[in-house]
């Protein structure tokens, strides 16, 4: 054990005594809070049954021995202890709440993305299994052996002795009312009997929970085209095999994906596998939902408008084998599935699919990680595939899957761009939606059709602004500028929530004439009822959407045609089928594309060509009208004519040439605090550990930085980052926990850890 473990665990200055050869029952457990260990524990003999891996204990920690939840994550016996150990206290769960193969995958979690096992664990189990939400304890009775084999010669009153051959002949333990009602008596027999020492007592939890699941009208099921059967056949081919492999279903928007995962899983379930089905948004999850549910009779939903308890009770089913397909968001990756059989990953691109907060993994890799050890398919589907996975199948780690055309043949909808800098120079509208964009929406309306635009910043102007002095109205607390919000009179910080009223003359000059620029999707909002009055337009976005069953509500009247124009951000953008649509207009396709971010070009490119693909899919056709300042950029001119081909062909010699994934693998560490000069010097010091450890390993490791973060100021901390690029992963983890290693930052400053980091702002 270390000199770190001694200091932690000393009741007093010598308590290490030597046993001789004293071999025990030792528990290693993690903690979720620091010091995350792991530590050494005996196990007293009371507790050696119950014990286990997976399941959470209660310990003696640190000098005052008080006593801390943790983590048992392994149990060894017969292990020589030369160190006289504290003590288990009391073992938490009846059942691990960790199979050993989810065990060593939360250990891969923390190895791979720098994070203490007992936080990966903390994530991994939601806090509504934790603490068995939707349960109470209840008393189960049952009959003894001993008193069962002499029954008969017992003296009793006739309600107790009828009471006890009742139980006696139970084949399950009863309650007490169970057993008074199959009795025809009072409790007081029972009680008489329990006082007796006749039957003994167990406590259970048991569920009190339980959740209505809506059925589904059956789904109609289309013959395969060619390219669907051929992709089925080379998914089913990995399925019969019993091996794993990652399959990359590369498909157009509109190619019919989901119905070839759909047929794979009949496949899987015929032989009593289960399959996880990830997808990116809850905005995703009704149209998933109802698509599977319609085809399959148990399914579990999982995201994160569900209670505690609700979350308890589908993963107590899915544990127990009695679901078949698990649906669900990023998280549902760590469904507790005894028999799984297959793990897809729809619009696997998605960054929603990384993990923002400690343990920041990402869903695809720790699916990739869990499929392989469980020996079952991975199958990433995507009609803009991220260009890592895209990557991998060019380099042979993944095989790569196509759908190059639309179900029926449809063909896909003709795009076109209009070039916001002549509409602004020849002043045709002074709104969001151009002259062109206009008489697009009115035509679509007139033929009956729906409208789809995409305008993906929320708020209703993006800035406030003075135009005599200049001065911008800023959060406090973020180096950002505040959104107008005019619905609540209400400037905002889309980062840390902060709020003001929105002014009425410049604080800093006090002009009265203060400007909002600008657009966002409350502005739109008031510009489609201007300019068409009397059509049903809805607007979705976090701020309209945060309603348990909202997204499925304002999903369902667009469909049954009550909604004319829906109108929003990313959110209306991916995954939505929607025959009737006829018209889709992006608004503003520059809105991410020049952020200092080397995935602008590629996230400008998914979002267009994924909103682009809401439209067609009916008998009628569709077309597309995006709206920018950059016609001639690259990303935009291949997203106009569907080619992902040429788009990658363009962008990953750029990442080569500069060291970004995926050519190369990228850590970030990002040092924030309250004091601009502390946090500076911070990351200067850390940044040179990070060097001393380089050039010590002699690895081929690129350091940049330190260097303040684009958005330099957050929730009120100064930001300083330092980005690590190699293309031996391993090395740049080894070099950053040597670099770390007791490492303790000065007052308020604290320092994270991003491995695979998806956004560099």
């Amino acid at each position: 054990m270390s000199k770190q473990q001694q200091d932690l665990f000393q009741p007093d200055p010598a308590p290490w005594e030597v046993d001789d050869a004293n071999e025990r029952l030792i528990a290693t457990v993690v903690f979720p809070e620091p010091p995350h260990g792991p530590f050494d524990y005996a196990v007293p003999p009371s507790l050696c049954p119950t014990v286990a891996a997976g399941k959470r204990v209660r310990v003696p920690l640190g000098r005052g021995n008080r006593s801390v939840d943790a983590w048992c994550v392994q149990v060894e016996y017969g292990r020589v202890v030369t160190r006289r150990l504290k003590e288990v206290r009391a073992v938490l769960d009846d059942q691990p709440l960790l199979s050993p193969s989810m065990l060593r995958l939360t250990e891969w979690i923390s190895e791979h993305y720098l994070c203490p096992r007992g936080v990966v664990l903390e994530a991994v189990v939601p806090a509504g299994v934790r603490t068995a939400a939707g349960t109470r304890a209840t008393a189960f009775l049952s009959v003894p052996t001993r008193v069962s084999a002499r029954i008969t010669q017992l003296k009793l009153p006739t309600k107790q002795l009828q009471a006890l051959k009742i139980l006696a002949a139970s084949p399950e333990p009863l309650t007490a009312q169970q057993l008074a009602a199959a009795a025809r008596c009072t409790l007081s027999p029972i009680h008489q009997l329990r006082d007796k020492g006749l039957i003994e007592i167990q406590m259970r939890r048991v569920q009190t929970t339980e959740v209505a699941e809506r059925a589904e009208d059956a789904d109609s099921r289309r013959p395969l085209n060619r390219d669907q059967q051929q992709a089925l056949d080379a998914i089913r081919e990995v399925l019969n095999s019993g091996r794993h492999e990652t399959l990359l279903l590369y498909g157009v928007t509109g190619s019919g994906k989901t119905e070839v995962y759909i047929r794979a899983i009949e496949e899987l379930i015929q032989f009593g596998r289960q399959a996880i089905v990830l997808v990116p948004e809850i905005s995703l999850t009704p149209q998933t939902r109802q698509r599977f549910r319609s085809r399959f009779e148990r399914v579990a939903v999982l995201h994160s408008h569900l209670s505690d308890a609700e979350r308890h009770w589908h993963w107590q089913r899915i544990a127990r084998g009695e679901i078949q397909v698990v649906v669900g968001a990023r998280s549902a990756v760590f469904a507790p599935t005894p028999q799984l059989g297959m793990i897809v990953l729809d619009e696997e691109h998605d960054a929603s699919f990384k993990q923002d907060q400690v343990p920041r993994y990402h869903a695809r890799e720790v699916a990739l990680q869990r499929a392989r050890a469980e020996g079952v398919p991975l199958v990433l589907g995507s009609a803009t595939p991220s260009l890592e996975s895209w990557y991998r199948a060019q380099q042979g780690e993944f095989r790569l899957l196509k759908l190059p055309a639309r179900v029926l043949d449809r063909p896909l909808p003709d795009v076109m761009t209009v070039d916001l800098r002549l509409e602004h120079q020849q002043r045709h509208s002074r709104g969001a939606i151009s002259r062109q964009l206009q008489q697009a929406v009115d035509q679509a309306l007139r033929d009956g059709g729906q409208v789809i635009l995409l305008l993906n910043r929320r708020g209703y102007s993006t800035s406030i602004q003075c135009p005599s002095c200049g001065h911008v109205i800023r959060c406090r607390d973020c180096d950002i500028a505040l959104t107008h919000h005019r619905a609540e009179n209400l400037a905002v910080c889309h980062y840390c929530d902060y709020r003001i009223a929105t002014p009425d003359i410049c604080p800093e000059c006090r002009f009265a004439g203060i400007r909002f620029a600008g657009q966002g999707t409350q502005r739109l909002e008031q510009e489609l009822k201007e300019r068409f009055p009397g059509v049903a337009a809805l607007r979705m976005d976090s701020d309209t959407m945060q309603r348990p069953g909202s997204h499925e509500q304002a999903l369902a009247a667009f469909r049954a045609g009550e909604i004319r124009i829906l109108f929003g951000t990313q959110m209306i953008a991916k995954g939505l089928d929607f025959p009737n649509v006829t018209l889709v207009g992006v608004i503003n396709a520059d809105t991410a594309l020049h952020f200092p971010d080397f995935r602008a070009a590629e996230r400008t490119f998914q979002l267009v060509t994924q909103v682009a693909g809401r439209t067609g899919r009916g008998e009628r056709g569709g077309r597309v009208l995006v709206q920018t300042f950059s016609p001639e950029h690259p990303a935009i001119q291949a997203a106009i004519r569907h080619d992902y081909d040429t788009f990658a062909a363009q962008e990953l010699p750029v990442r080569q040439q500069f060291h970004y994934p995926p050519a190369a693998s990228m850590v970030r560490i990002i040092v924030r605090g309250p004091v601009e000069t502390e946090a500076e010097e911070f990351a200067d010091s850390l940044t040179g550990r990070l060097h001393a450890a380089k050039n010590a390993a002699n690895a081929e490791v690129r350091i940049l930085g330190p260097a303040p973060a684009p958005i330099a100021k957050l929730q009120s901390k100064f930001r300083f980052h330092t980005l690590l690029q190699s293309q031996d992963l391993p090395a740049l983890r080894a070099i950053v926990r040597t670099a770390t290693a007791d490492l303790q930052p000065p007052g308020e400053v604290q320092w994270i850890v991003d491995v695979d980091p998806l956004n560099l702002l």
